[in-house]
Parts: structure tokens; C-alpha cells; sequence
């Protein structure tokens, strides 16, 4: 082999290992700018739609899921809760949730897409304290004997019934807000969007 030829071959290998070089450092920045165009975790809790999975969620349980900053509650009520609401429809300030908190699909007496699963953002409606469960009837958690079950705000004693209804006389102007969600499935639920295939 002649020197000529070894010295094409020995420049091939430098050319070849120049662009790997090249190639890889180009990828290595451009990594970075690609990842800056995603969404940020911080964009994302901004109002990005959460994807909820409820095939464990058991009758009479809720589970708390966070959505733009919000906890938003999941229960799925029983039938004895369901028919507690029909008897409150005096006690509570809005019980055909005219004032706008909820959307046009949930504005009926359950306020929600299926009667049995309620979707709300547990935030109360009068400083944005966080109420507490107290789903047993009667004093057993505190409540009076006359309590159907629902919730208590324990910051200034907002009572709300199981579908986020507030009690009259209370602080709380306005019922509980029930984001916009939809059913992809059965058992899973997009909080944050209302529209299929979103």
C-alpha cells in the first residue's frame, strides 16, 4: 500500500471521528432547547387536565387528586347518600345550583355526570379553607343529631351536603365549584377538559 493510500485511510478516520464528535455535541444541545419547548412540571399544575383512575374508588370512599393547584375530591357516593339530597333541598342556600359553579352537564340535583360520583374542588367558597369530611349521620362526628352527612369547613362553619351544596346561613356564598371533567372510560375520569378525544 502506498503512502498516499495510508494517509487517505488515516484522514477518513480523523473525518469520521471529527463528526461523531460533531454530531454527538450537536445532539447534546440540542437536547436542552428541545426540553425547554415542553411544559414545565409548573405549567403542567398551571391547568394542564389530570387523568384520574376511580376503578378502586369503593361506594361511600373519596380520593383527593390535585388539579392547577387544587385539591379536587372524587367520591363515589352511596345510595343512602344520594337520597339524603332530595331531603336537604330547604336546608341548603342554592339547591338548583343556579349561581354559576359548576358546569351546564352537572346543574342538576346530584350535580354531576353520573349520579354516583361526585367531582368537586374541595376548596371552600367563602376564604378557601379546605373542609373535612364528616360523611356519618347524626353527632358521631361532632355534627347535630339532625346531620345528613357532607362537609364541614372548620374555619368558620360552612356546612355542605354531598354534592358540594352549601347549607343556608352559613359564610360560604356559593357551592362548592365542580371543575369541567369527563368520562374517557367507566373507570377514568379527565378533570380539567369536557371535550372526548381532547
Amino acid at each position: 500500500m502506498s503512502n498516499q493510500g495510508k494517509m487517505d485511510c488515516g484522514r477518513r478516520r480523523l473525518i469520521v471521528a471529527t463528526a461523531a464528535v460533531g454530531g454527538a455535541g450537536a445532539v447534546a444541545a440540542l437536547v436542552p432547547f428541545v426540553s425547554s419547548l415542553l411544559p414545565s412540571e409548573r405549567a403542567k399544575a398551571a391547568g394542564a387536565p389530570v387523568e384520574v383512575d376511580i376503578s378502586k374508588l369503593e361506594p361511600g370512599q373519596m380520593m383527593t387528586v390535585e388539579w392547577r393547584g387544587k385539591p379536587v375530591w372524587i367520591i363515589n357516593r352511596t345510595k343512602d347518600m344520594l337520597e339524603t339530597l332530595t331531603k336537604l333541598n330547604d336546608a341548603v342556600a342554592d339547591p338548583k345550583s343556579d349561581k354559576e359553579q359548576q358546569p351546564a352537564y352537572a346543574k342538576n340535583q346530584t350535580r354531576s355526570v353520573k349520579p354516583e360520583i361526585m367531582v368537586a374542588v374541595g376548596i371552600c367558597t367563602h376564604l378557601g379553607c379546605s373542609p373535612s369530611q364528616k360523611f356519618k349521620k347524626g353527632a358521631e362526628e361532632g355534627m347535630g343529631a339532625e346531620w345528613l352527612g357532607g362537609f364541614l369547613c372548620p374555619c368558620h362553619g360552612s356546612t355542605f351536603d354531598f354534592a358540594g351544596r352549601v347549607y343556608k346561613s352559613k359564610p360560604a356564598p356559593t357551592n362548592l365549584e365542580v371543575p369541567p371533567h369527563v368520562y374517557l372510560t367507566d373507570t377514568r375520569i379527565l378533570i380539567g377538559d369536557d371535550k372526548k378525544g381532547a
